[in-house]
């Protein structure tokens, strides 16, 4: 039996395959295949050589911008085995990378079944053999294929030296031939298409399948020397060497023989070649090349795959075999494939799905690259210099579009596969084993966003709790992660925080600590500890420097009797940030949770439809902070079914009057919720009430740094005889009925306005001075000459006039500097909003962040 090998990483070089033989042979042996000697000539008779040269043209688009994601990503990353599975699963993540893997191998090895049944029919056809033997025969090259395969990548390479020299014998007897026959009356007959022709995307359908090896090379990446370097030099090699001669190749059909034959003789290539034995020869070549590039190409991203165990089925063919590690086991899967191919004889559907999976993967590809370069992370830098990632957003997008104009239903059929197989990765794959490109995006949308966020003013609508969780004990920390996460309810953010007292070597303990609270509870919320001096510096620190940028912690949730809590609360801290008041004047809105663990089981045991949340609400910020915090309860799963009930002491109008007014403003907050008028809100009447309430939230008001209830008792004496309790006091303003034209967006607008106005009234009164000015300037020449020539009484109602003008001047000139003055105010004014809200223009802040 032989020695396995080691894995890929650990391989020495001896035996790996340099870029004309690894990269470039296999790549530009499947491009100059079948399409360029059995269909190239029908494409340029019926769709004329113009319609040829622009589907070479835009195929060949596809090819050069998916080789410059490919140089791009393959120069970023030191390239192991697997090809584009590699590089899309360490782009995109496993899910994306697992379904393309999969479907990649599948369609490989479906792709030598079906080169080799393309050997099989031009056998047949040559000794005027039934359909059915097409069959057979194709098992004879698929048997010759496998035994190299099973020999391993050098065995392969050897022959694929053989094919490649007759097909360049095949190339050119062919170009010989057509220079023999070149006709320019032909080239200018064949340059329209034929009145029958089938639409552009039809041939485009046709042609394309020959560009879909240029990616071949990169499937052996495991077996190169040097990934970085030969996967982009061999593929443009490939690319550019097919491009030339496709291109030559249409202009020697359209110049040597007329469209009739080049329409009717799928084998006009034979008519024209100066030795036609070279052109079958090369037909055989071509074939068995592409089937040859295909059982290496499969086996090794099935091993790949298999390495990275995201499907545990297929972790055996993970095991290599040599010092090369050849992937036999699959090799004997994919020919195992390749039989049942076969087998099945007319395979036009599955083709072009396979086609299909093909485009997805360079799509995905170039998609990969532009991800990555749009993270912007300091870890993409290639060293393939000619790459822009709009150019490989462009490759992305021209893939996408040939799918749907080639076969839109095979475009869907493929696509829906991929996408099942990535929905069941998601939902079944565990941690991935190796870092991507997704975490990198994610920050740099949070970058993206913070930026764009702090653009816009705040206003009341745009509120929402973002938790400062704090805990010391952790039999209760889960209680207060599962309360605080139904406080946020998925529209805030959660951080629960825990503060050391000089001890910086138990910091990682703490952390590890906070995590596994963390896990156990479900809750989705990040760990903070801090190391300090005291409680009193740290919790210092922490509130007035927590946050970045308009993402600040606005709210701080304590368990009841926690030993921050005694802190918060404590009457001998009397210095700033030493109890609850310097916590308010932070602008901190509080909740004190009281959680028993009694009281905790019975909610969890209480049927859903069940609960019941009371808020006793008082008129004011506290009261709207409830209101608000009991809603976003609802918008949980836990208390989804549970009903809303508000309470509110009867007030000097009468019981009546307060319940209308209750329930008008619960309608104008758009809080569904039962209104109640109480008598009071003593100790006595909140128990009568909420005794059998699930929940209650109560206003918290401080009294000589004491917990008490609205009506001044503590609270001591009442939270033991009541269920869960969670005691808020508000820091901020809460508007739940804020209209979109209110906060800094109206303060400012109104500032606008009142500028806006100012400047018309300057403007006004700057066009009054000068037209009082002029009208003194003709009254003055017409005194001038009613002065000599004209009578007294003239000039006496020309001197009044004048007086007049002087008036009004002095009056214009007074009105035109007080309109001056209301200019410059109202500018003051806001500047003033804009440096107190920190306002700037948004194209000088975006300025530089996007080249």
């Amino acid at each position: 039996m032989r020695k396995q090998a080691a894995p890929t990483s650990s391989k020495t070089t001896e035996h790996k395959l340099g870029t004309f033989a690894g990269v470039f042979t296999p790549s530009v042996l499947t491009i100059l295949g079948l399409i360029l000697f059995l269909r190239l000539g029908y494409v340029v008779g019926t769709g004329g050589l113009l319609q040829t040269l622009l589907i070479i043209c835009i195929a060949y688009t596809i090819s050069i911008l998916t080789s410059i994601s490919l140089s791009a990503i393959a120069t970023n990353l030191k390239v192991r085995g697997g090809g584009d599975y590699y590089l899309i699963s360490r782009t995109l993540g496993l899910e994306f990378g697992g379904a393309l893997g999969l479907v990649l191998f599948m369609a490989q090895s479906v792709s030598i079944g079906f080169y080799c049944i393309g050997f099989g029919e031009v056998v047949a056809g040559l000794f005027a053999m039934s359909d059915g033997m097409a069959q057979i025969i194709a098992l004879l090259p698929l048997a010759g294929l496998f035994f190299l395969a099973w020999q391993g990548a050098d065995w392969a390479i050897r022959f694929q030296y053989v094919v490649m020299a007759t097909l360049c014998l095949a190339l050119i007897s062919f170009f010989i031939g057509a220079l023999s026959h070149w006709d320019v009356a032909l080239l200018q007959e064949n340059w329209q298409s034929t009145a029958q022709s089938p639409p552009f995307w039809v041939l485009f359908a046709v042609f394309f399948p020959a560009v879909t090896g240029f990616t071949q090379g990169v499937s052996m990446s495991g077996d190169l020397r040097d990934p970085s370097i030969s996967l982009p030099k061999g593929t443009f090699l490939a690319v550019g060497i097919s491009l030339i001669v496709y291109l030559i190749a249409a202009i020697f059909f359209a110049g040597s023989l007329p469209q009739q034959l080049l329409v009717s003789d799928y084998s006009s290539m034979n008519r024209i070649a100066w030795l036609p034995v070279f052109i079958i020869a090369g037909v055989f070549a071509a074939t068995l090349s592409s089937a040859m590039a295909s059982f290496l190409g499969a086996p090794r991203i099935l091993q790949s795959l298999a390495a990275d165990k995201i499907f545990p089925l297929l972790n055996p063919f993970a095991a290599g075999v040599g010092s090369s590690n050849n992937p036999q086991r699959g090799v004997l899967l994919a020919a195992a494939i390749a039989v049942l191919t076969i087998s099945l004889g007319d395979l036009n559907l599955i083709a072009s799905i396979v086609a299909m999976f093909f485009l997805i993967s360079y799509g995905l590809l170039n998609y990969a690259t532009y991800f990555e370069a749009r993270t912007a992370s300091p870890s993409f830098r290639p060293r393939f210099k000619w790459f822009h990632k709009y150019a490989s957003l462009a490759g992305a997008c021209v893939c996408l579009l040939a799918m749907l104009a080639i076969n839109w239903e095979s475009a869907a059929l493929a696509v829906s596969l991929i996408f099942a197989i990535y929905q069941y990765l998601q939902r079944t794959a565990k941690q991935s084993r190796w870092a991507d490109g997704r975490r990198s995006y994610h920050l740099q949308q949070v970058r993206e966003h913070l930026l764009q966020v702090s653009l816009e003013p705040e206003h009341p609508r745009d509120w929402r709790p973002q938790i400062l969780a704090f805990s010391s004990s952790r039999t209760r920390r889960e209680r207060l992660l599962k309360f605080s996460s139904w406080l946020e309810a998925g529209s805030g953010l959660t951080t629960l925080v825990h503060i050391l007292e000089n001890r910086p070597s138990q910091k990682r303990l703490a952390e590890n600590e906070l995590y596994e609270d963390i896990t156990a509870s479900g809750v989705r919320a990040f760990p903070l500890v801090i190391n300090a001096p005291s409680l009193e510096i740290g919790s210092t620190l922490l509130l007035q420097s927590f946050g970045v940028g308009p993402l600040r912690a606005n709210t701080i949730l304590l368990n009841y009797l926690d030993s921050y809590t005694e802190y918060f609360f404590t009457s001998q801290l009397k210095s700033f940030g030493k109890n609850l008041h310097s916590a308010l004047r932070l602008g901190y809105n509080l909740v004190v949770l009281d959680a028993k663990e009694a009281e905790w089981q019975k909610l969890a045991q209480q049927a859903p439809e069940e609960r019941r949340i009371d808020i006793w609400y008082i008129p004011g910020n506290s009261g709207s902070l409830m209101l608000l915090l009991a809603h976003l309860m609802t918008r949980s799963p836990f208390w989804a079914q549970s009903e809303l009930r508000v309470l509110s002491a009867v007030e000097d109008d009468g019981h009546e009057a307060a319940l209308q007014a209750l329930q008008q403003e619960l309608v104008d907050s758009r809080i569904n919720a039962e209104a109640m008028i109480v008598e009071d809100f003593s100790s006595a009447t909140v128990r009568r009430y909420s005794a059998d309430a699930s929940l209650i939230f109560l206003p918290l008001t401080i009294k000589a740094d004491q917990l008490v209830d609205c009506s001044g008792l503590s609270v001591d004496k009442l939270l033991p005889v009541l269920p869960l309790v969670a005691l808020v006091i508000a820091a901020q303003k809460i508007d739940l009925d804020a209209e979109p034209e209110q906060g800094i967006a109206g303060l400012l607008a109104a500032a606008e306005d009142k500028l806006n106005a100012a400047q018309e009234r300057e403007k006004q009164a700057e066009e009054e001075v000068q037209r009082v000015n002029l009208a003194l300037e003709d009254n003055l020449k017409a005194l001038l000459k009613i002065r000599q020539h004209g009578s007294e009484e003239a000039q006496s109602q020309l001197y009044n006039e004048l007086a007049k003008l002087r008036r009004q001047l002095d009056k214009a000139t007074r009105q035109s500097a007080k309109a001056e003055a209301k200019l410059e105010s109202e500018k003051m004014q806001l500047e003033h909003l804009h440096k107190r809200y920190h306002i700037n223009d948004s194209a000088e802040q975006n300025n530089g962040d996007e080249t």
